[in-house]
């Protein structure tokens, strides 16, 4: 159906990778439209996975599909992450975050902040223990892992845990299955087994899969693991043992002795695991298994289970209720069942809402899942803006028009107005030269009322009794200026202004005299009489003259101003003086 969504799904095994492309059908269910798988050239068993090796396997089951990008839901192997499945106590909802997040940190075995975790609610209500899965994984790890997937070309949507995703497959197709039933996933390095009952499921990995059988045989026969893998696709089998006839060739007779011996061990494990479902799970013991993963599929295997398990025992089918398209190849599908339960787990992430969604994310598809949230929006903003600038642009074409009219007129009348300034600059330099030549005379009458001013002022600043002054001498750098007093004061001095500031006369002055020789302070001397206060007299007389406008005075610094004096008891009058600094220097004439 075109323009419909496509849900791209992809399965990391350790030594496969699986893609599935899938459209949502109506009703919530899936489509299958096509589906992929890769076998990894693995030369030891021990050896991870190389992210490049990803990518490209990736990107040539992309070409295949022809597609470059797409988004994708994608689960990593089950023995890369840590699971546990934990019971809390009943406990109110707004708690429960807290009380897992503190079981994490408890039961993971690495620092916390080092992990990537989830955890899922599978059982438990208001009056019974909480039944909580908990998973985590490296951090480095599963970065790497994303920074491969993203490599080829896919952003990742949902990051699950392979066995998780078989289970949302199982309850999903098999959703009218009541009694207790075991999965049997048998992978390359492990073997998942997963018990389910209704409302409740418990997981367990088990160290024996299809490379176990690999290793024994390269063992046997003296050749590279990936020799012998190869012996094991083209021809190997469980032996059914017995009074059954062994094949004619000898080597198959071997591998086929050797296979069923390692099954016998992973026969073992499972048995332990259903004692331990049993009894520490409080679990039934299943009636039924499923076989799935890709050492399932060997022949006899089914036979072999039959044999040791005594329950009924039967291929998963995980597309039992999933429609497949009519472009895709029934017969592939239909050989490779088995090994699609992670995939569709996978897309019905996708499409409906399912028993198992753990969800690890690193950091990167964080900020990115982040990003694209906010992109509606940030779009939104950026087209407001824009129209707010189409706006503001032709709202200033069209004010560039108006003041482009109204300049026109303007320009009109300046010009005339042109004519007119250059008689206004002709009267002006006229009315300039002439208060050069009136300026002196103004300053020479002002100046006539400042000594008087300041001799008012001494005057008004003597105290009452017992103190006069007899000399006032004219200082210049500190020295005196011999008859600088009666010389024609008004010529040098500033113009003075009104009878109220007296000192405007002064800064004129101050300011024609800058940089020449000028009166800068004033030298007053004169006696106080013998009293009970002495010399104080004179400090009073300093103090009134500190609010001076004529004198630059610093009030804490009396010693700078006063010339002391001994009064003694033979004589009637003692000598005073007083050196002030004027506030603006007189200019000499």
């Amino acid at each position: 159906m075109p323009g419909v969504a496509r849900i791209f799904t992809l399965n990391l095994g350790s030594q496969a990778i699986s893609v599935a492309d899938f459209r949502p059908q109506s009703g919530g269910g899936l489509v299958l439209r096509d589906y992929k798988r890769r076998d990894l050239a693995i030369e030891n068993p021990g050896e991870p996975i190389r992210h490049a090796q990803i990518t490209a396997t990736i990107r040539e089951i992309l070409n295949e599909l022809g597609i470059k990008s797409a988004r994708v839901n994608y689960a990593v192997a089950g023995q890369s992450v840590f699971a546990r499945f934990v019971k809390l106590p009943s406990v109110e909802e707004e708690k429960i975050d807290r009380i897992i997040a503190f079981e994490a940190q408890q039961n993971v075995p690495f620092p916390i902040d080092e992990v990537v975790w989830d955890y899922q609610l599978v059982g438990g209500g208001a009056d019974e223990q909480l039944q909580v899965v908990l998973v985590a994984i490296k951090s480095d790890l599963l970065e790497g892992i994303n920074a491969a997937v993203e490599a080829a070309g896919l952003r990742p949507t949902v990051i699950g845990v392979a066995n998780m995703a078989l289970y949302n497959a199982f309850r999903y197709n098999y959703s009218d299955v009541t009694d207790s039933s075991l999965v049997v996933d048998i992978g390359a390095r492990t073997t998942n087994l997963l018990f389910i009952e209704p409302g409740k499921i418990f997981s367990r990995s088990v160290p024996i899969g299809g490379s176990s059988i690999t290793t024994a045989l390269a063992r046997e026969f003296n050749e590279p693991f990936a020799a012998a893998e190869t012996r094991k696709r083209e021809s190997g089998f469980v032996s059914l043992g017995g009074a059954y006839a062994d094949p004619a060739d000898v080597d198959i007779a071997r591998m086929s002795k050797i296979i069923r011996s390692t099954m016998t061990r992973l026969h073992a494990e499972i048995m332990r695991s259903i004692s331990h479902y049993r009894s520490q799970q409080q679990g039934k013991a299943p009636t039924r298994i499923y076989l799935c993963g890709g050492s399932s599929g060997m022949p006899y295997m089914r036979e072999f289970f039959q044999e040791k398990l005594q329950v009924p025992i039967e291929f998963f089918n995980p597309v039992r209720n999933v429609a497949i398209a009519n472009e895709a190849d029934a017969r592939q599908i239909a050989r490779s069942a088995h090994l699609l339960g992670e995939l569709v787990g996978l897309g019905l992430r996708a499409v409906a809402s399912c028993p198992m969604e753990l969800n690890l994310r690193p950091a990167s598809v964080i900020r990115a899942h982040e990003v694209e949230r906010r992109r509606p929006f940030l779009i939104g903003a950026a087209a407001c803006v824009i129209a707010a600038l189409l706006g503001w642009s032709v709202f200033y074409m069209h004010a560039a028009g108006v003041l482009s009219a109204v300049k026109e007129q303007v320009d009109a009348k300046v010009a005339t107005l042109r004519g007119f300034q250059t008689r206004i600059d002709g009267i002006r330099k006229e009315a300039t030269t002439l208060d050069g030549v009136a300026s002196p005379l103004l300053e020479a009458v002002s100046a006539r009322s400042f000594w008087p001013q300041l001799l008012e002022d001494l005057n008004a600043r003597l105290p009452k009794e017992n103190i006069w002054i007899t000399e006032l001498i004219p200082l210049s750098n500190g020295k005196p200026v011999i008859g600088a007093v009666t010389a024609r004061p008004g010529a040098a001095a500033p113009a003075a202004e009104p009878a109220a500031t007296p000192t405007t006369g002064a800064r004129a002055a101050g300011g024609r005299a800058q940089g020449g020789p000028a009166i800068d302070g004033l030298l007053i001397r004169g006696l106080y009489l013998w009293n009970a206060r002495q010399q104080e007299v004179v400090v009073d007389y300093f103090k009134n003259l500190v609010g001076s406008p004529f004198f630059k005075i610093d009030p804490k610094n009396q010693q700078l101003a006063i010339k002391p004096t001994m009064p003694n008891n033979n004589e009637w009058a003692f000598p005073y003086e007083l050196q002030l600094d004027l506030k603006q220097p007189l200019a000499l004439p």
